[in-house]
């Protein structure tokens, strides 16, 4: 249906996802949005319409690919997209139809538990390293080619290619530390080839791993096949560039078929870039990672001092004064739990009209919770975005 009514215009939409960004009271019962000093962000709160927004429903955790897919106005439960796809599409690998992909952590393991599941965070350097020692020793299993993709820090990416994978099997990360690695069950007859080759590049590889103080183990996430999912462009008839510094991401949105640059890790690269390309396109993703990342570790200052450098950027990204402006994240990440949560994330929307602001309103969790906008699903929230930027025509007679 919102295919049908879309419209085109020159209307500028900028969103801007600050990834992890919802929390939980913790620090003198303040979460990291309230106890950060954001001055740039609470001024444009004040002229927003605020609200919170669930990436699946209420009480679901999201990984971090169904939460950007619902941003964008897909239905995750609809779409479902799993995490392998998405890293071997952001580092440039080359898939065909039928190849698996999976995304790898390097890990800890102790007497067959998991001490930490990404390996201290190992630079990129050492990663690097490793993973040329495995693809060098592990390139064919009985008639399955194996291909080996460098990620960032812990992160890596395995892709199968041979006749008769399914990708119907679960991940071996427990997503906790000190559990014993999960065993591959594979939930159908093509995916028991899959599970077969799985173990043993596990086995083998945990051997050549074995002499490795930290990265002794590799963890296997998102087994999957490239899914079949409509283009952005042909569903909203928007131009889209997606800026962002991770694989993961930038995996997403080439699936979607956004312009995604290659700019390497410094978010000024990011903006630096939005500010020279802003004219050619209808739609641009900003994505700023660094708050997920000390939200998993349970650095709740590190994360207030992640928020207030992105308050920093926001007269810069506003100076192209975009019709519509959306600050939110995919999925809350609170210093508190360590991990991924199901509360909702709050989202301030900008539009030069057509919204209820609140005067008094800082940008926080318990402020959005009052907001006009209530509590949305994250992909019904885009259809709101796209009604305020003058893109949906009306429904029937």
């Amino acid at each position: 249906m919102i295919e049908k009514l879309i419209v085109k215009n020159n209307k500028k939409i900028v969103m801007l996802v600050v990834d992890g960004l919802g929390g939980v009271p913790y620090i003198e019962g303040k979460t990291e949005l309230e106890y950060a000093k954001k001055e740039n962000i609470d001024n444009l709160a004040k002229k927003s319409m605020l609200g919170l927004i669930e990436p699946v429903f209420a009480g679901i955790t999201p990984g971090s690919g169904p939460a950007h897919l619902s941003l964008f106005g897909y239905n995750p439960i609809e779409y479902e997209i799993k995490r392998g796809i998405l890293e071997a599409l952001g580092i440039g690998m080359e898939l065909k139809d039928e190849d698996i992909a999976i995304r790898g952590n390097f890990a800890t393991i102790k007497d067959n538990k998991i001490i930490d599941r990404r390996a201290g965070r190992i630079s990129t350097e050492e990663s690097y390293k490793l993973v040329d020692l495995l693809s060098e020793n592990i390139k064919k299993i009985d008639d399955v080619e194996i291909f080996w993709g460098k990620g960032i820090e812990h992160r890596f990416v395995i892709v199968l290619r041979g006749e008769g994978l399914g990708d119907n099997l679960n991940d071996t990360d427990p997503k906790v530390e000190n559990l014993e690695p999960l065993e591959l069950i594979p939930k159908d007859e093509l995916s028991k080839k899959t599970a077969y080759i799985l173990n043993k590049i596990i086995k083998t590889s945990s051997e050549i791993l074995s002499s490795q103080e930290k990265a002794n183990y590799i963890l296997l996430r998102g087994i999957s096949k490239m899914p079949d999912i409509p283009k952005f462009y042909k569903r909203y008839h928007m131009k889209a560039l997606a800026l962002a510094n991770y694989p993961m991401y930038k995996g997403l949105c080439k699936m979607l078929g956004m312009d995604t640059p290659e700019l390497g890790m410094e978010f000024e690269n990011l903006i630096k870039y939005y500010l020279e390309q802003y004219e050619n396109y209808d739609f641009i993703y900003i994505h700023y990672k660094e708050t997920d990342k000390k939200g998993e570790d349970g650095d709740f200052f590190g994360k207030v001092r992640e928020i207030e450098k992105i308050d920093s950027f926001i007269p810069k990204i506003l100076s192209k004064d975009p019709d519509v402006f959306i600050l939110t994240g995919d999925h809350s990440t609170p210093s508190a739990l360590k991990s991924h949560s199901w509360h909702p994330v709050p989202i301030l929307i900008y539009a030069k009209s057509g919204i209820f602001n609140d005067e008094n309103a800082k940008f926080d969790e318990r402020s959005c919770l009052r907001g006009y906008l209530g509590i949305r699903k994250s992909y019904e929230v885009f259809y709101i975005i796209l009604s305020l930027a003058e893109r949906l025509e009306k429904y029937g007679a």
